[in-house]
């Protein structure tokens, strides 16, 4: 593996870098998250005309830029560092791999260009609050977790005229806004209960969304409730849906890890740049030993963070897994930075002005959506067999 990033990578987060700082500020970042869709449309404009971000990890085919989820795992280390509201997680990270994945060719010849663009947005919707387990990241997704046979969560049905949802999703990211979504639903009762997706308009009939109070504003999620809801099959009826969501669960891990790191990194570096300013007793109070070791202890965690990120992204696009664990590492550092960043900052950090408590809010809220941390690295360890391997008996957590 080398480290080091090409030209065309790091390019691509220089100009990202620039376009976040001139559009992506505190004030710009505030004014988006008071809108109903929680993020400001012209910046994703500007991301998918300027940039071709959407389209990034897609196949030039479908109107794509062709870069692999390693470059778009580096790019979203920088919409992490400036806590960026799009909804390039929802779109590009869950929702694009799978049509790429699952679709008939008509599907994706009618989806993933318009995905690419930015003209499209999508939205994964499964049952309940377990996205985590429906990405596999938390735990085996074989399970119940669609329904099980048992009656709440999205149940689907077949019709004379094709397929019918209802039921209702409580987490799901930019599920208020998005223009399609990719619908998780359990079918087959309890004889031959299966999971399977389908895609439904965001305007369809019977389709009722509202946004959801978050910990994290940044990150918007929405509720949605189907209510016999005409929809489409997404592929074919006989495909392997838990594995393309186990695949695309790790690949998101790795992109989440990188988010999360340049959080982390960004929060540090607000940080440093504070206890060098901040004077008491008649120096800047970075200059005081104690200040230097608990800086110094989460430099060394945010570096090994990015190491385990970098490294996950690479193996992503060589089909390898290691996405969990690195976002496991990513989101403890990101929990850490974020809130020494709150206490060295004193009064000031705990303030509704200053953008330390955004930073403490999305770790919460990245821990409450894909953990927690123990969970991750518990089912990464289980996934390895390192408990099995040395001849201890396995710890459920």
């Amino acid at each position: 593996m080398d480290t080091s990033l090409t030209p065309e990578q790091d390019g691509v987060r220089r100009a990202l870098r620039d376009l976040l700082e001139s559009r992506c500020g505190p004030a710009e970042l505030r004014a988006a998250l008071d809108t109903p869709s929680g993020h400001d449309p012209a910046l994703w404009t500007a991301l998918a005309e300027r940039l071709g971000l959407p389209g990034l990890a897609l196949p030039e085919t479908y109107g794509g830029v062709g870069c692999s989820v390693t470059e778009l795992a580096l790019a979203c280390e920088e919409t992490g560092r400036a806590l960026a509201p799009s909804p390039l997680l929802a779109t590009t990270v869950l929702a694009a791999p799978l049509i790429a994945a699952l679709g008939t060719p008509a599907q994706r010849e009618e989806l993933l260009p318009r995905l690419a663009s930015g003209a499209l947005t999508a939205a994964l919707a499964v049952d309940g609050t377990v996205l985590a387990t429906a990405l596999a990241l938390t735990g085996g997704n074989g399970g119940d977790w669609a329904g099980g046979g048992r009656a709440g969560g999205v149940q689907a049905r077949r019709t004379t005229d094709g397929w019918r949802l209802y039921g209702q999703a409580d987490q799901v990211l930019d599920g208020h806004s998005a223009g399609l979504l990719v619908v998780a639903a359990h079918t087959g009762g309890y004889t031959r209960p299966r999971t399977l997706l389908f895609l439904v308009p965001g305007d369809a009939a019977g389709v009722v969304r509202a946004r959801r109070t978050t910990v994290d504003a940044t990150r918007p999620q929405g509720r949605v409730h189907l209510r016999d809801v005409d929809a489409r099959l997404l592929g074919e009826e006989g495909a392997d849906v838990t594995s393309a969501l186990a695949n695309t669960g790790d690949r998101a891990a790795a992109v989440l890890a990188c988010e999360a790191v340049g959080a982390a990194g960004r929060a540090l570096e607000r940080t440093v740049e504070h206890v060098g300013r901040r004077e008491q007793f008649g120096r800047p109070i970075g200059s005081f030993q104690a200040v230097k070791h608990r800086l110094a202890d989460v430099y060394v965690e945010v570096q090994a963070a990015r190491s385990a990120a970098y490294y996950a992204a690479w193996a992503a696009a060589q089909g390898e897994r290691a996405g969990g664990l690195a976002l496991a590492q990513a989101l403890r550092a990101q929990r850490t930075a974020s809130a020494e960043a709150i206490q060295f900052h004193g009064g000031l950090g705990f303030t509704w002005e200053h953008e330390a408590h955004l930073y403490f809010k999305r770790a919460a809220g990245d821990e409450l959506l894909l953990g927690p941390v123990h969970r991750l690295r518990a089912h990464a360890a289980g996934t390895a067999r390192l408990f099995e391997a040395s001849g201890t008996r396995e710890v459920q957590v």
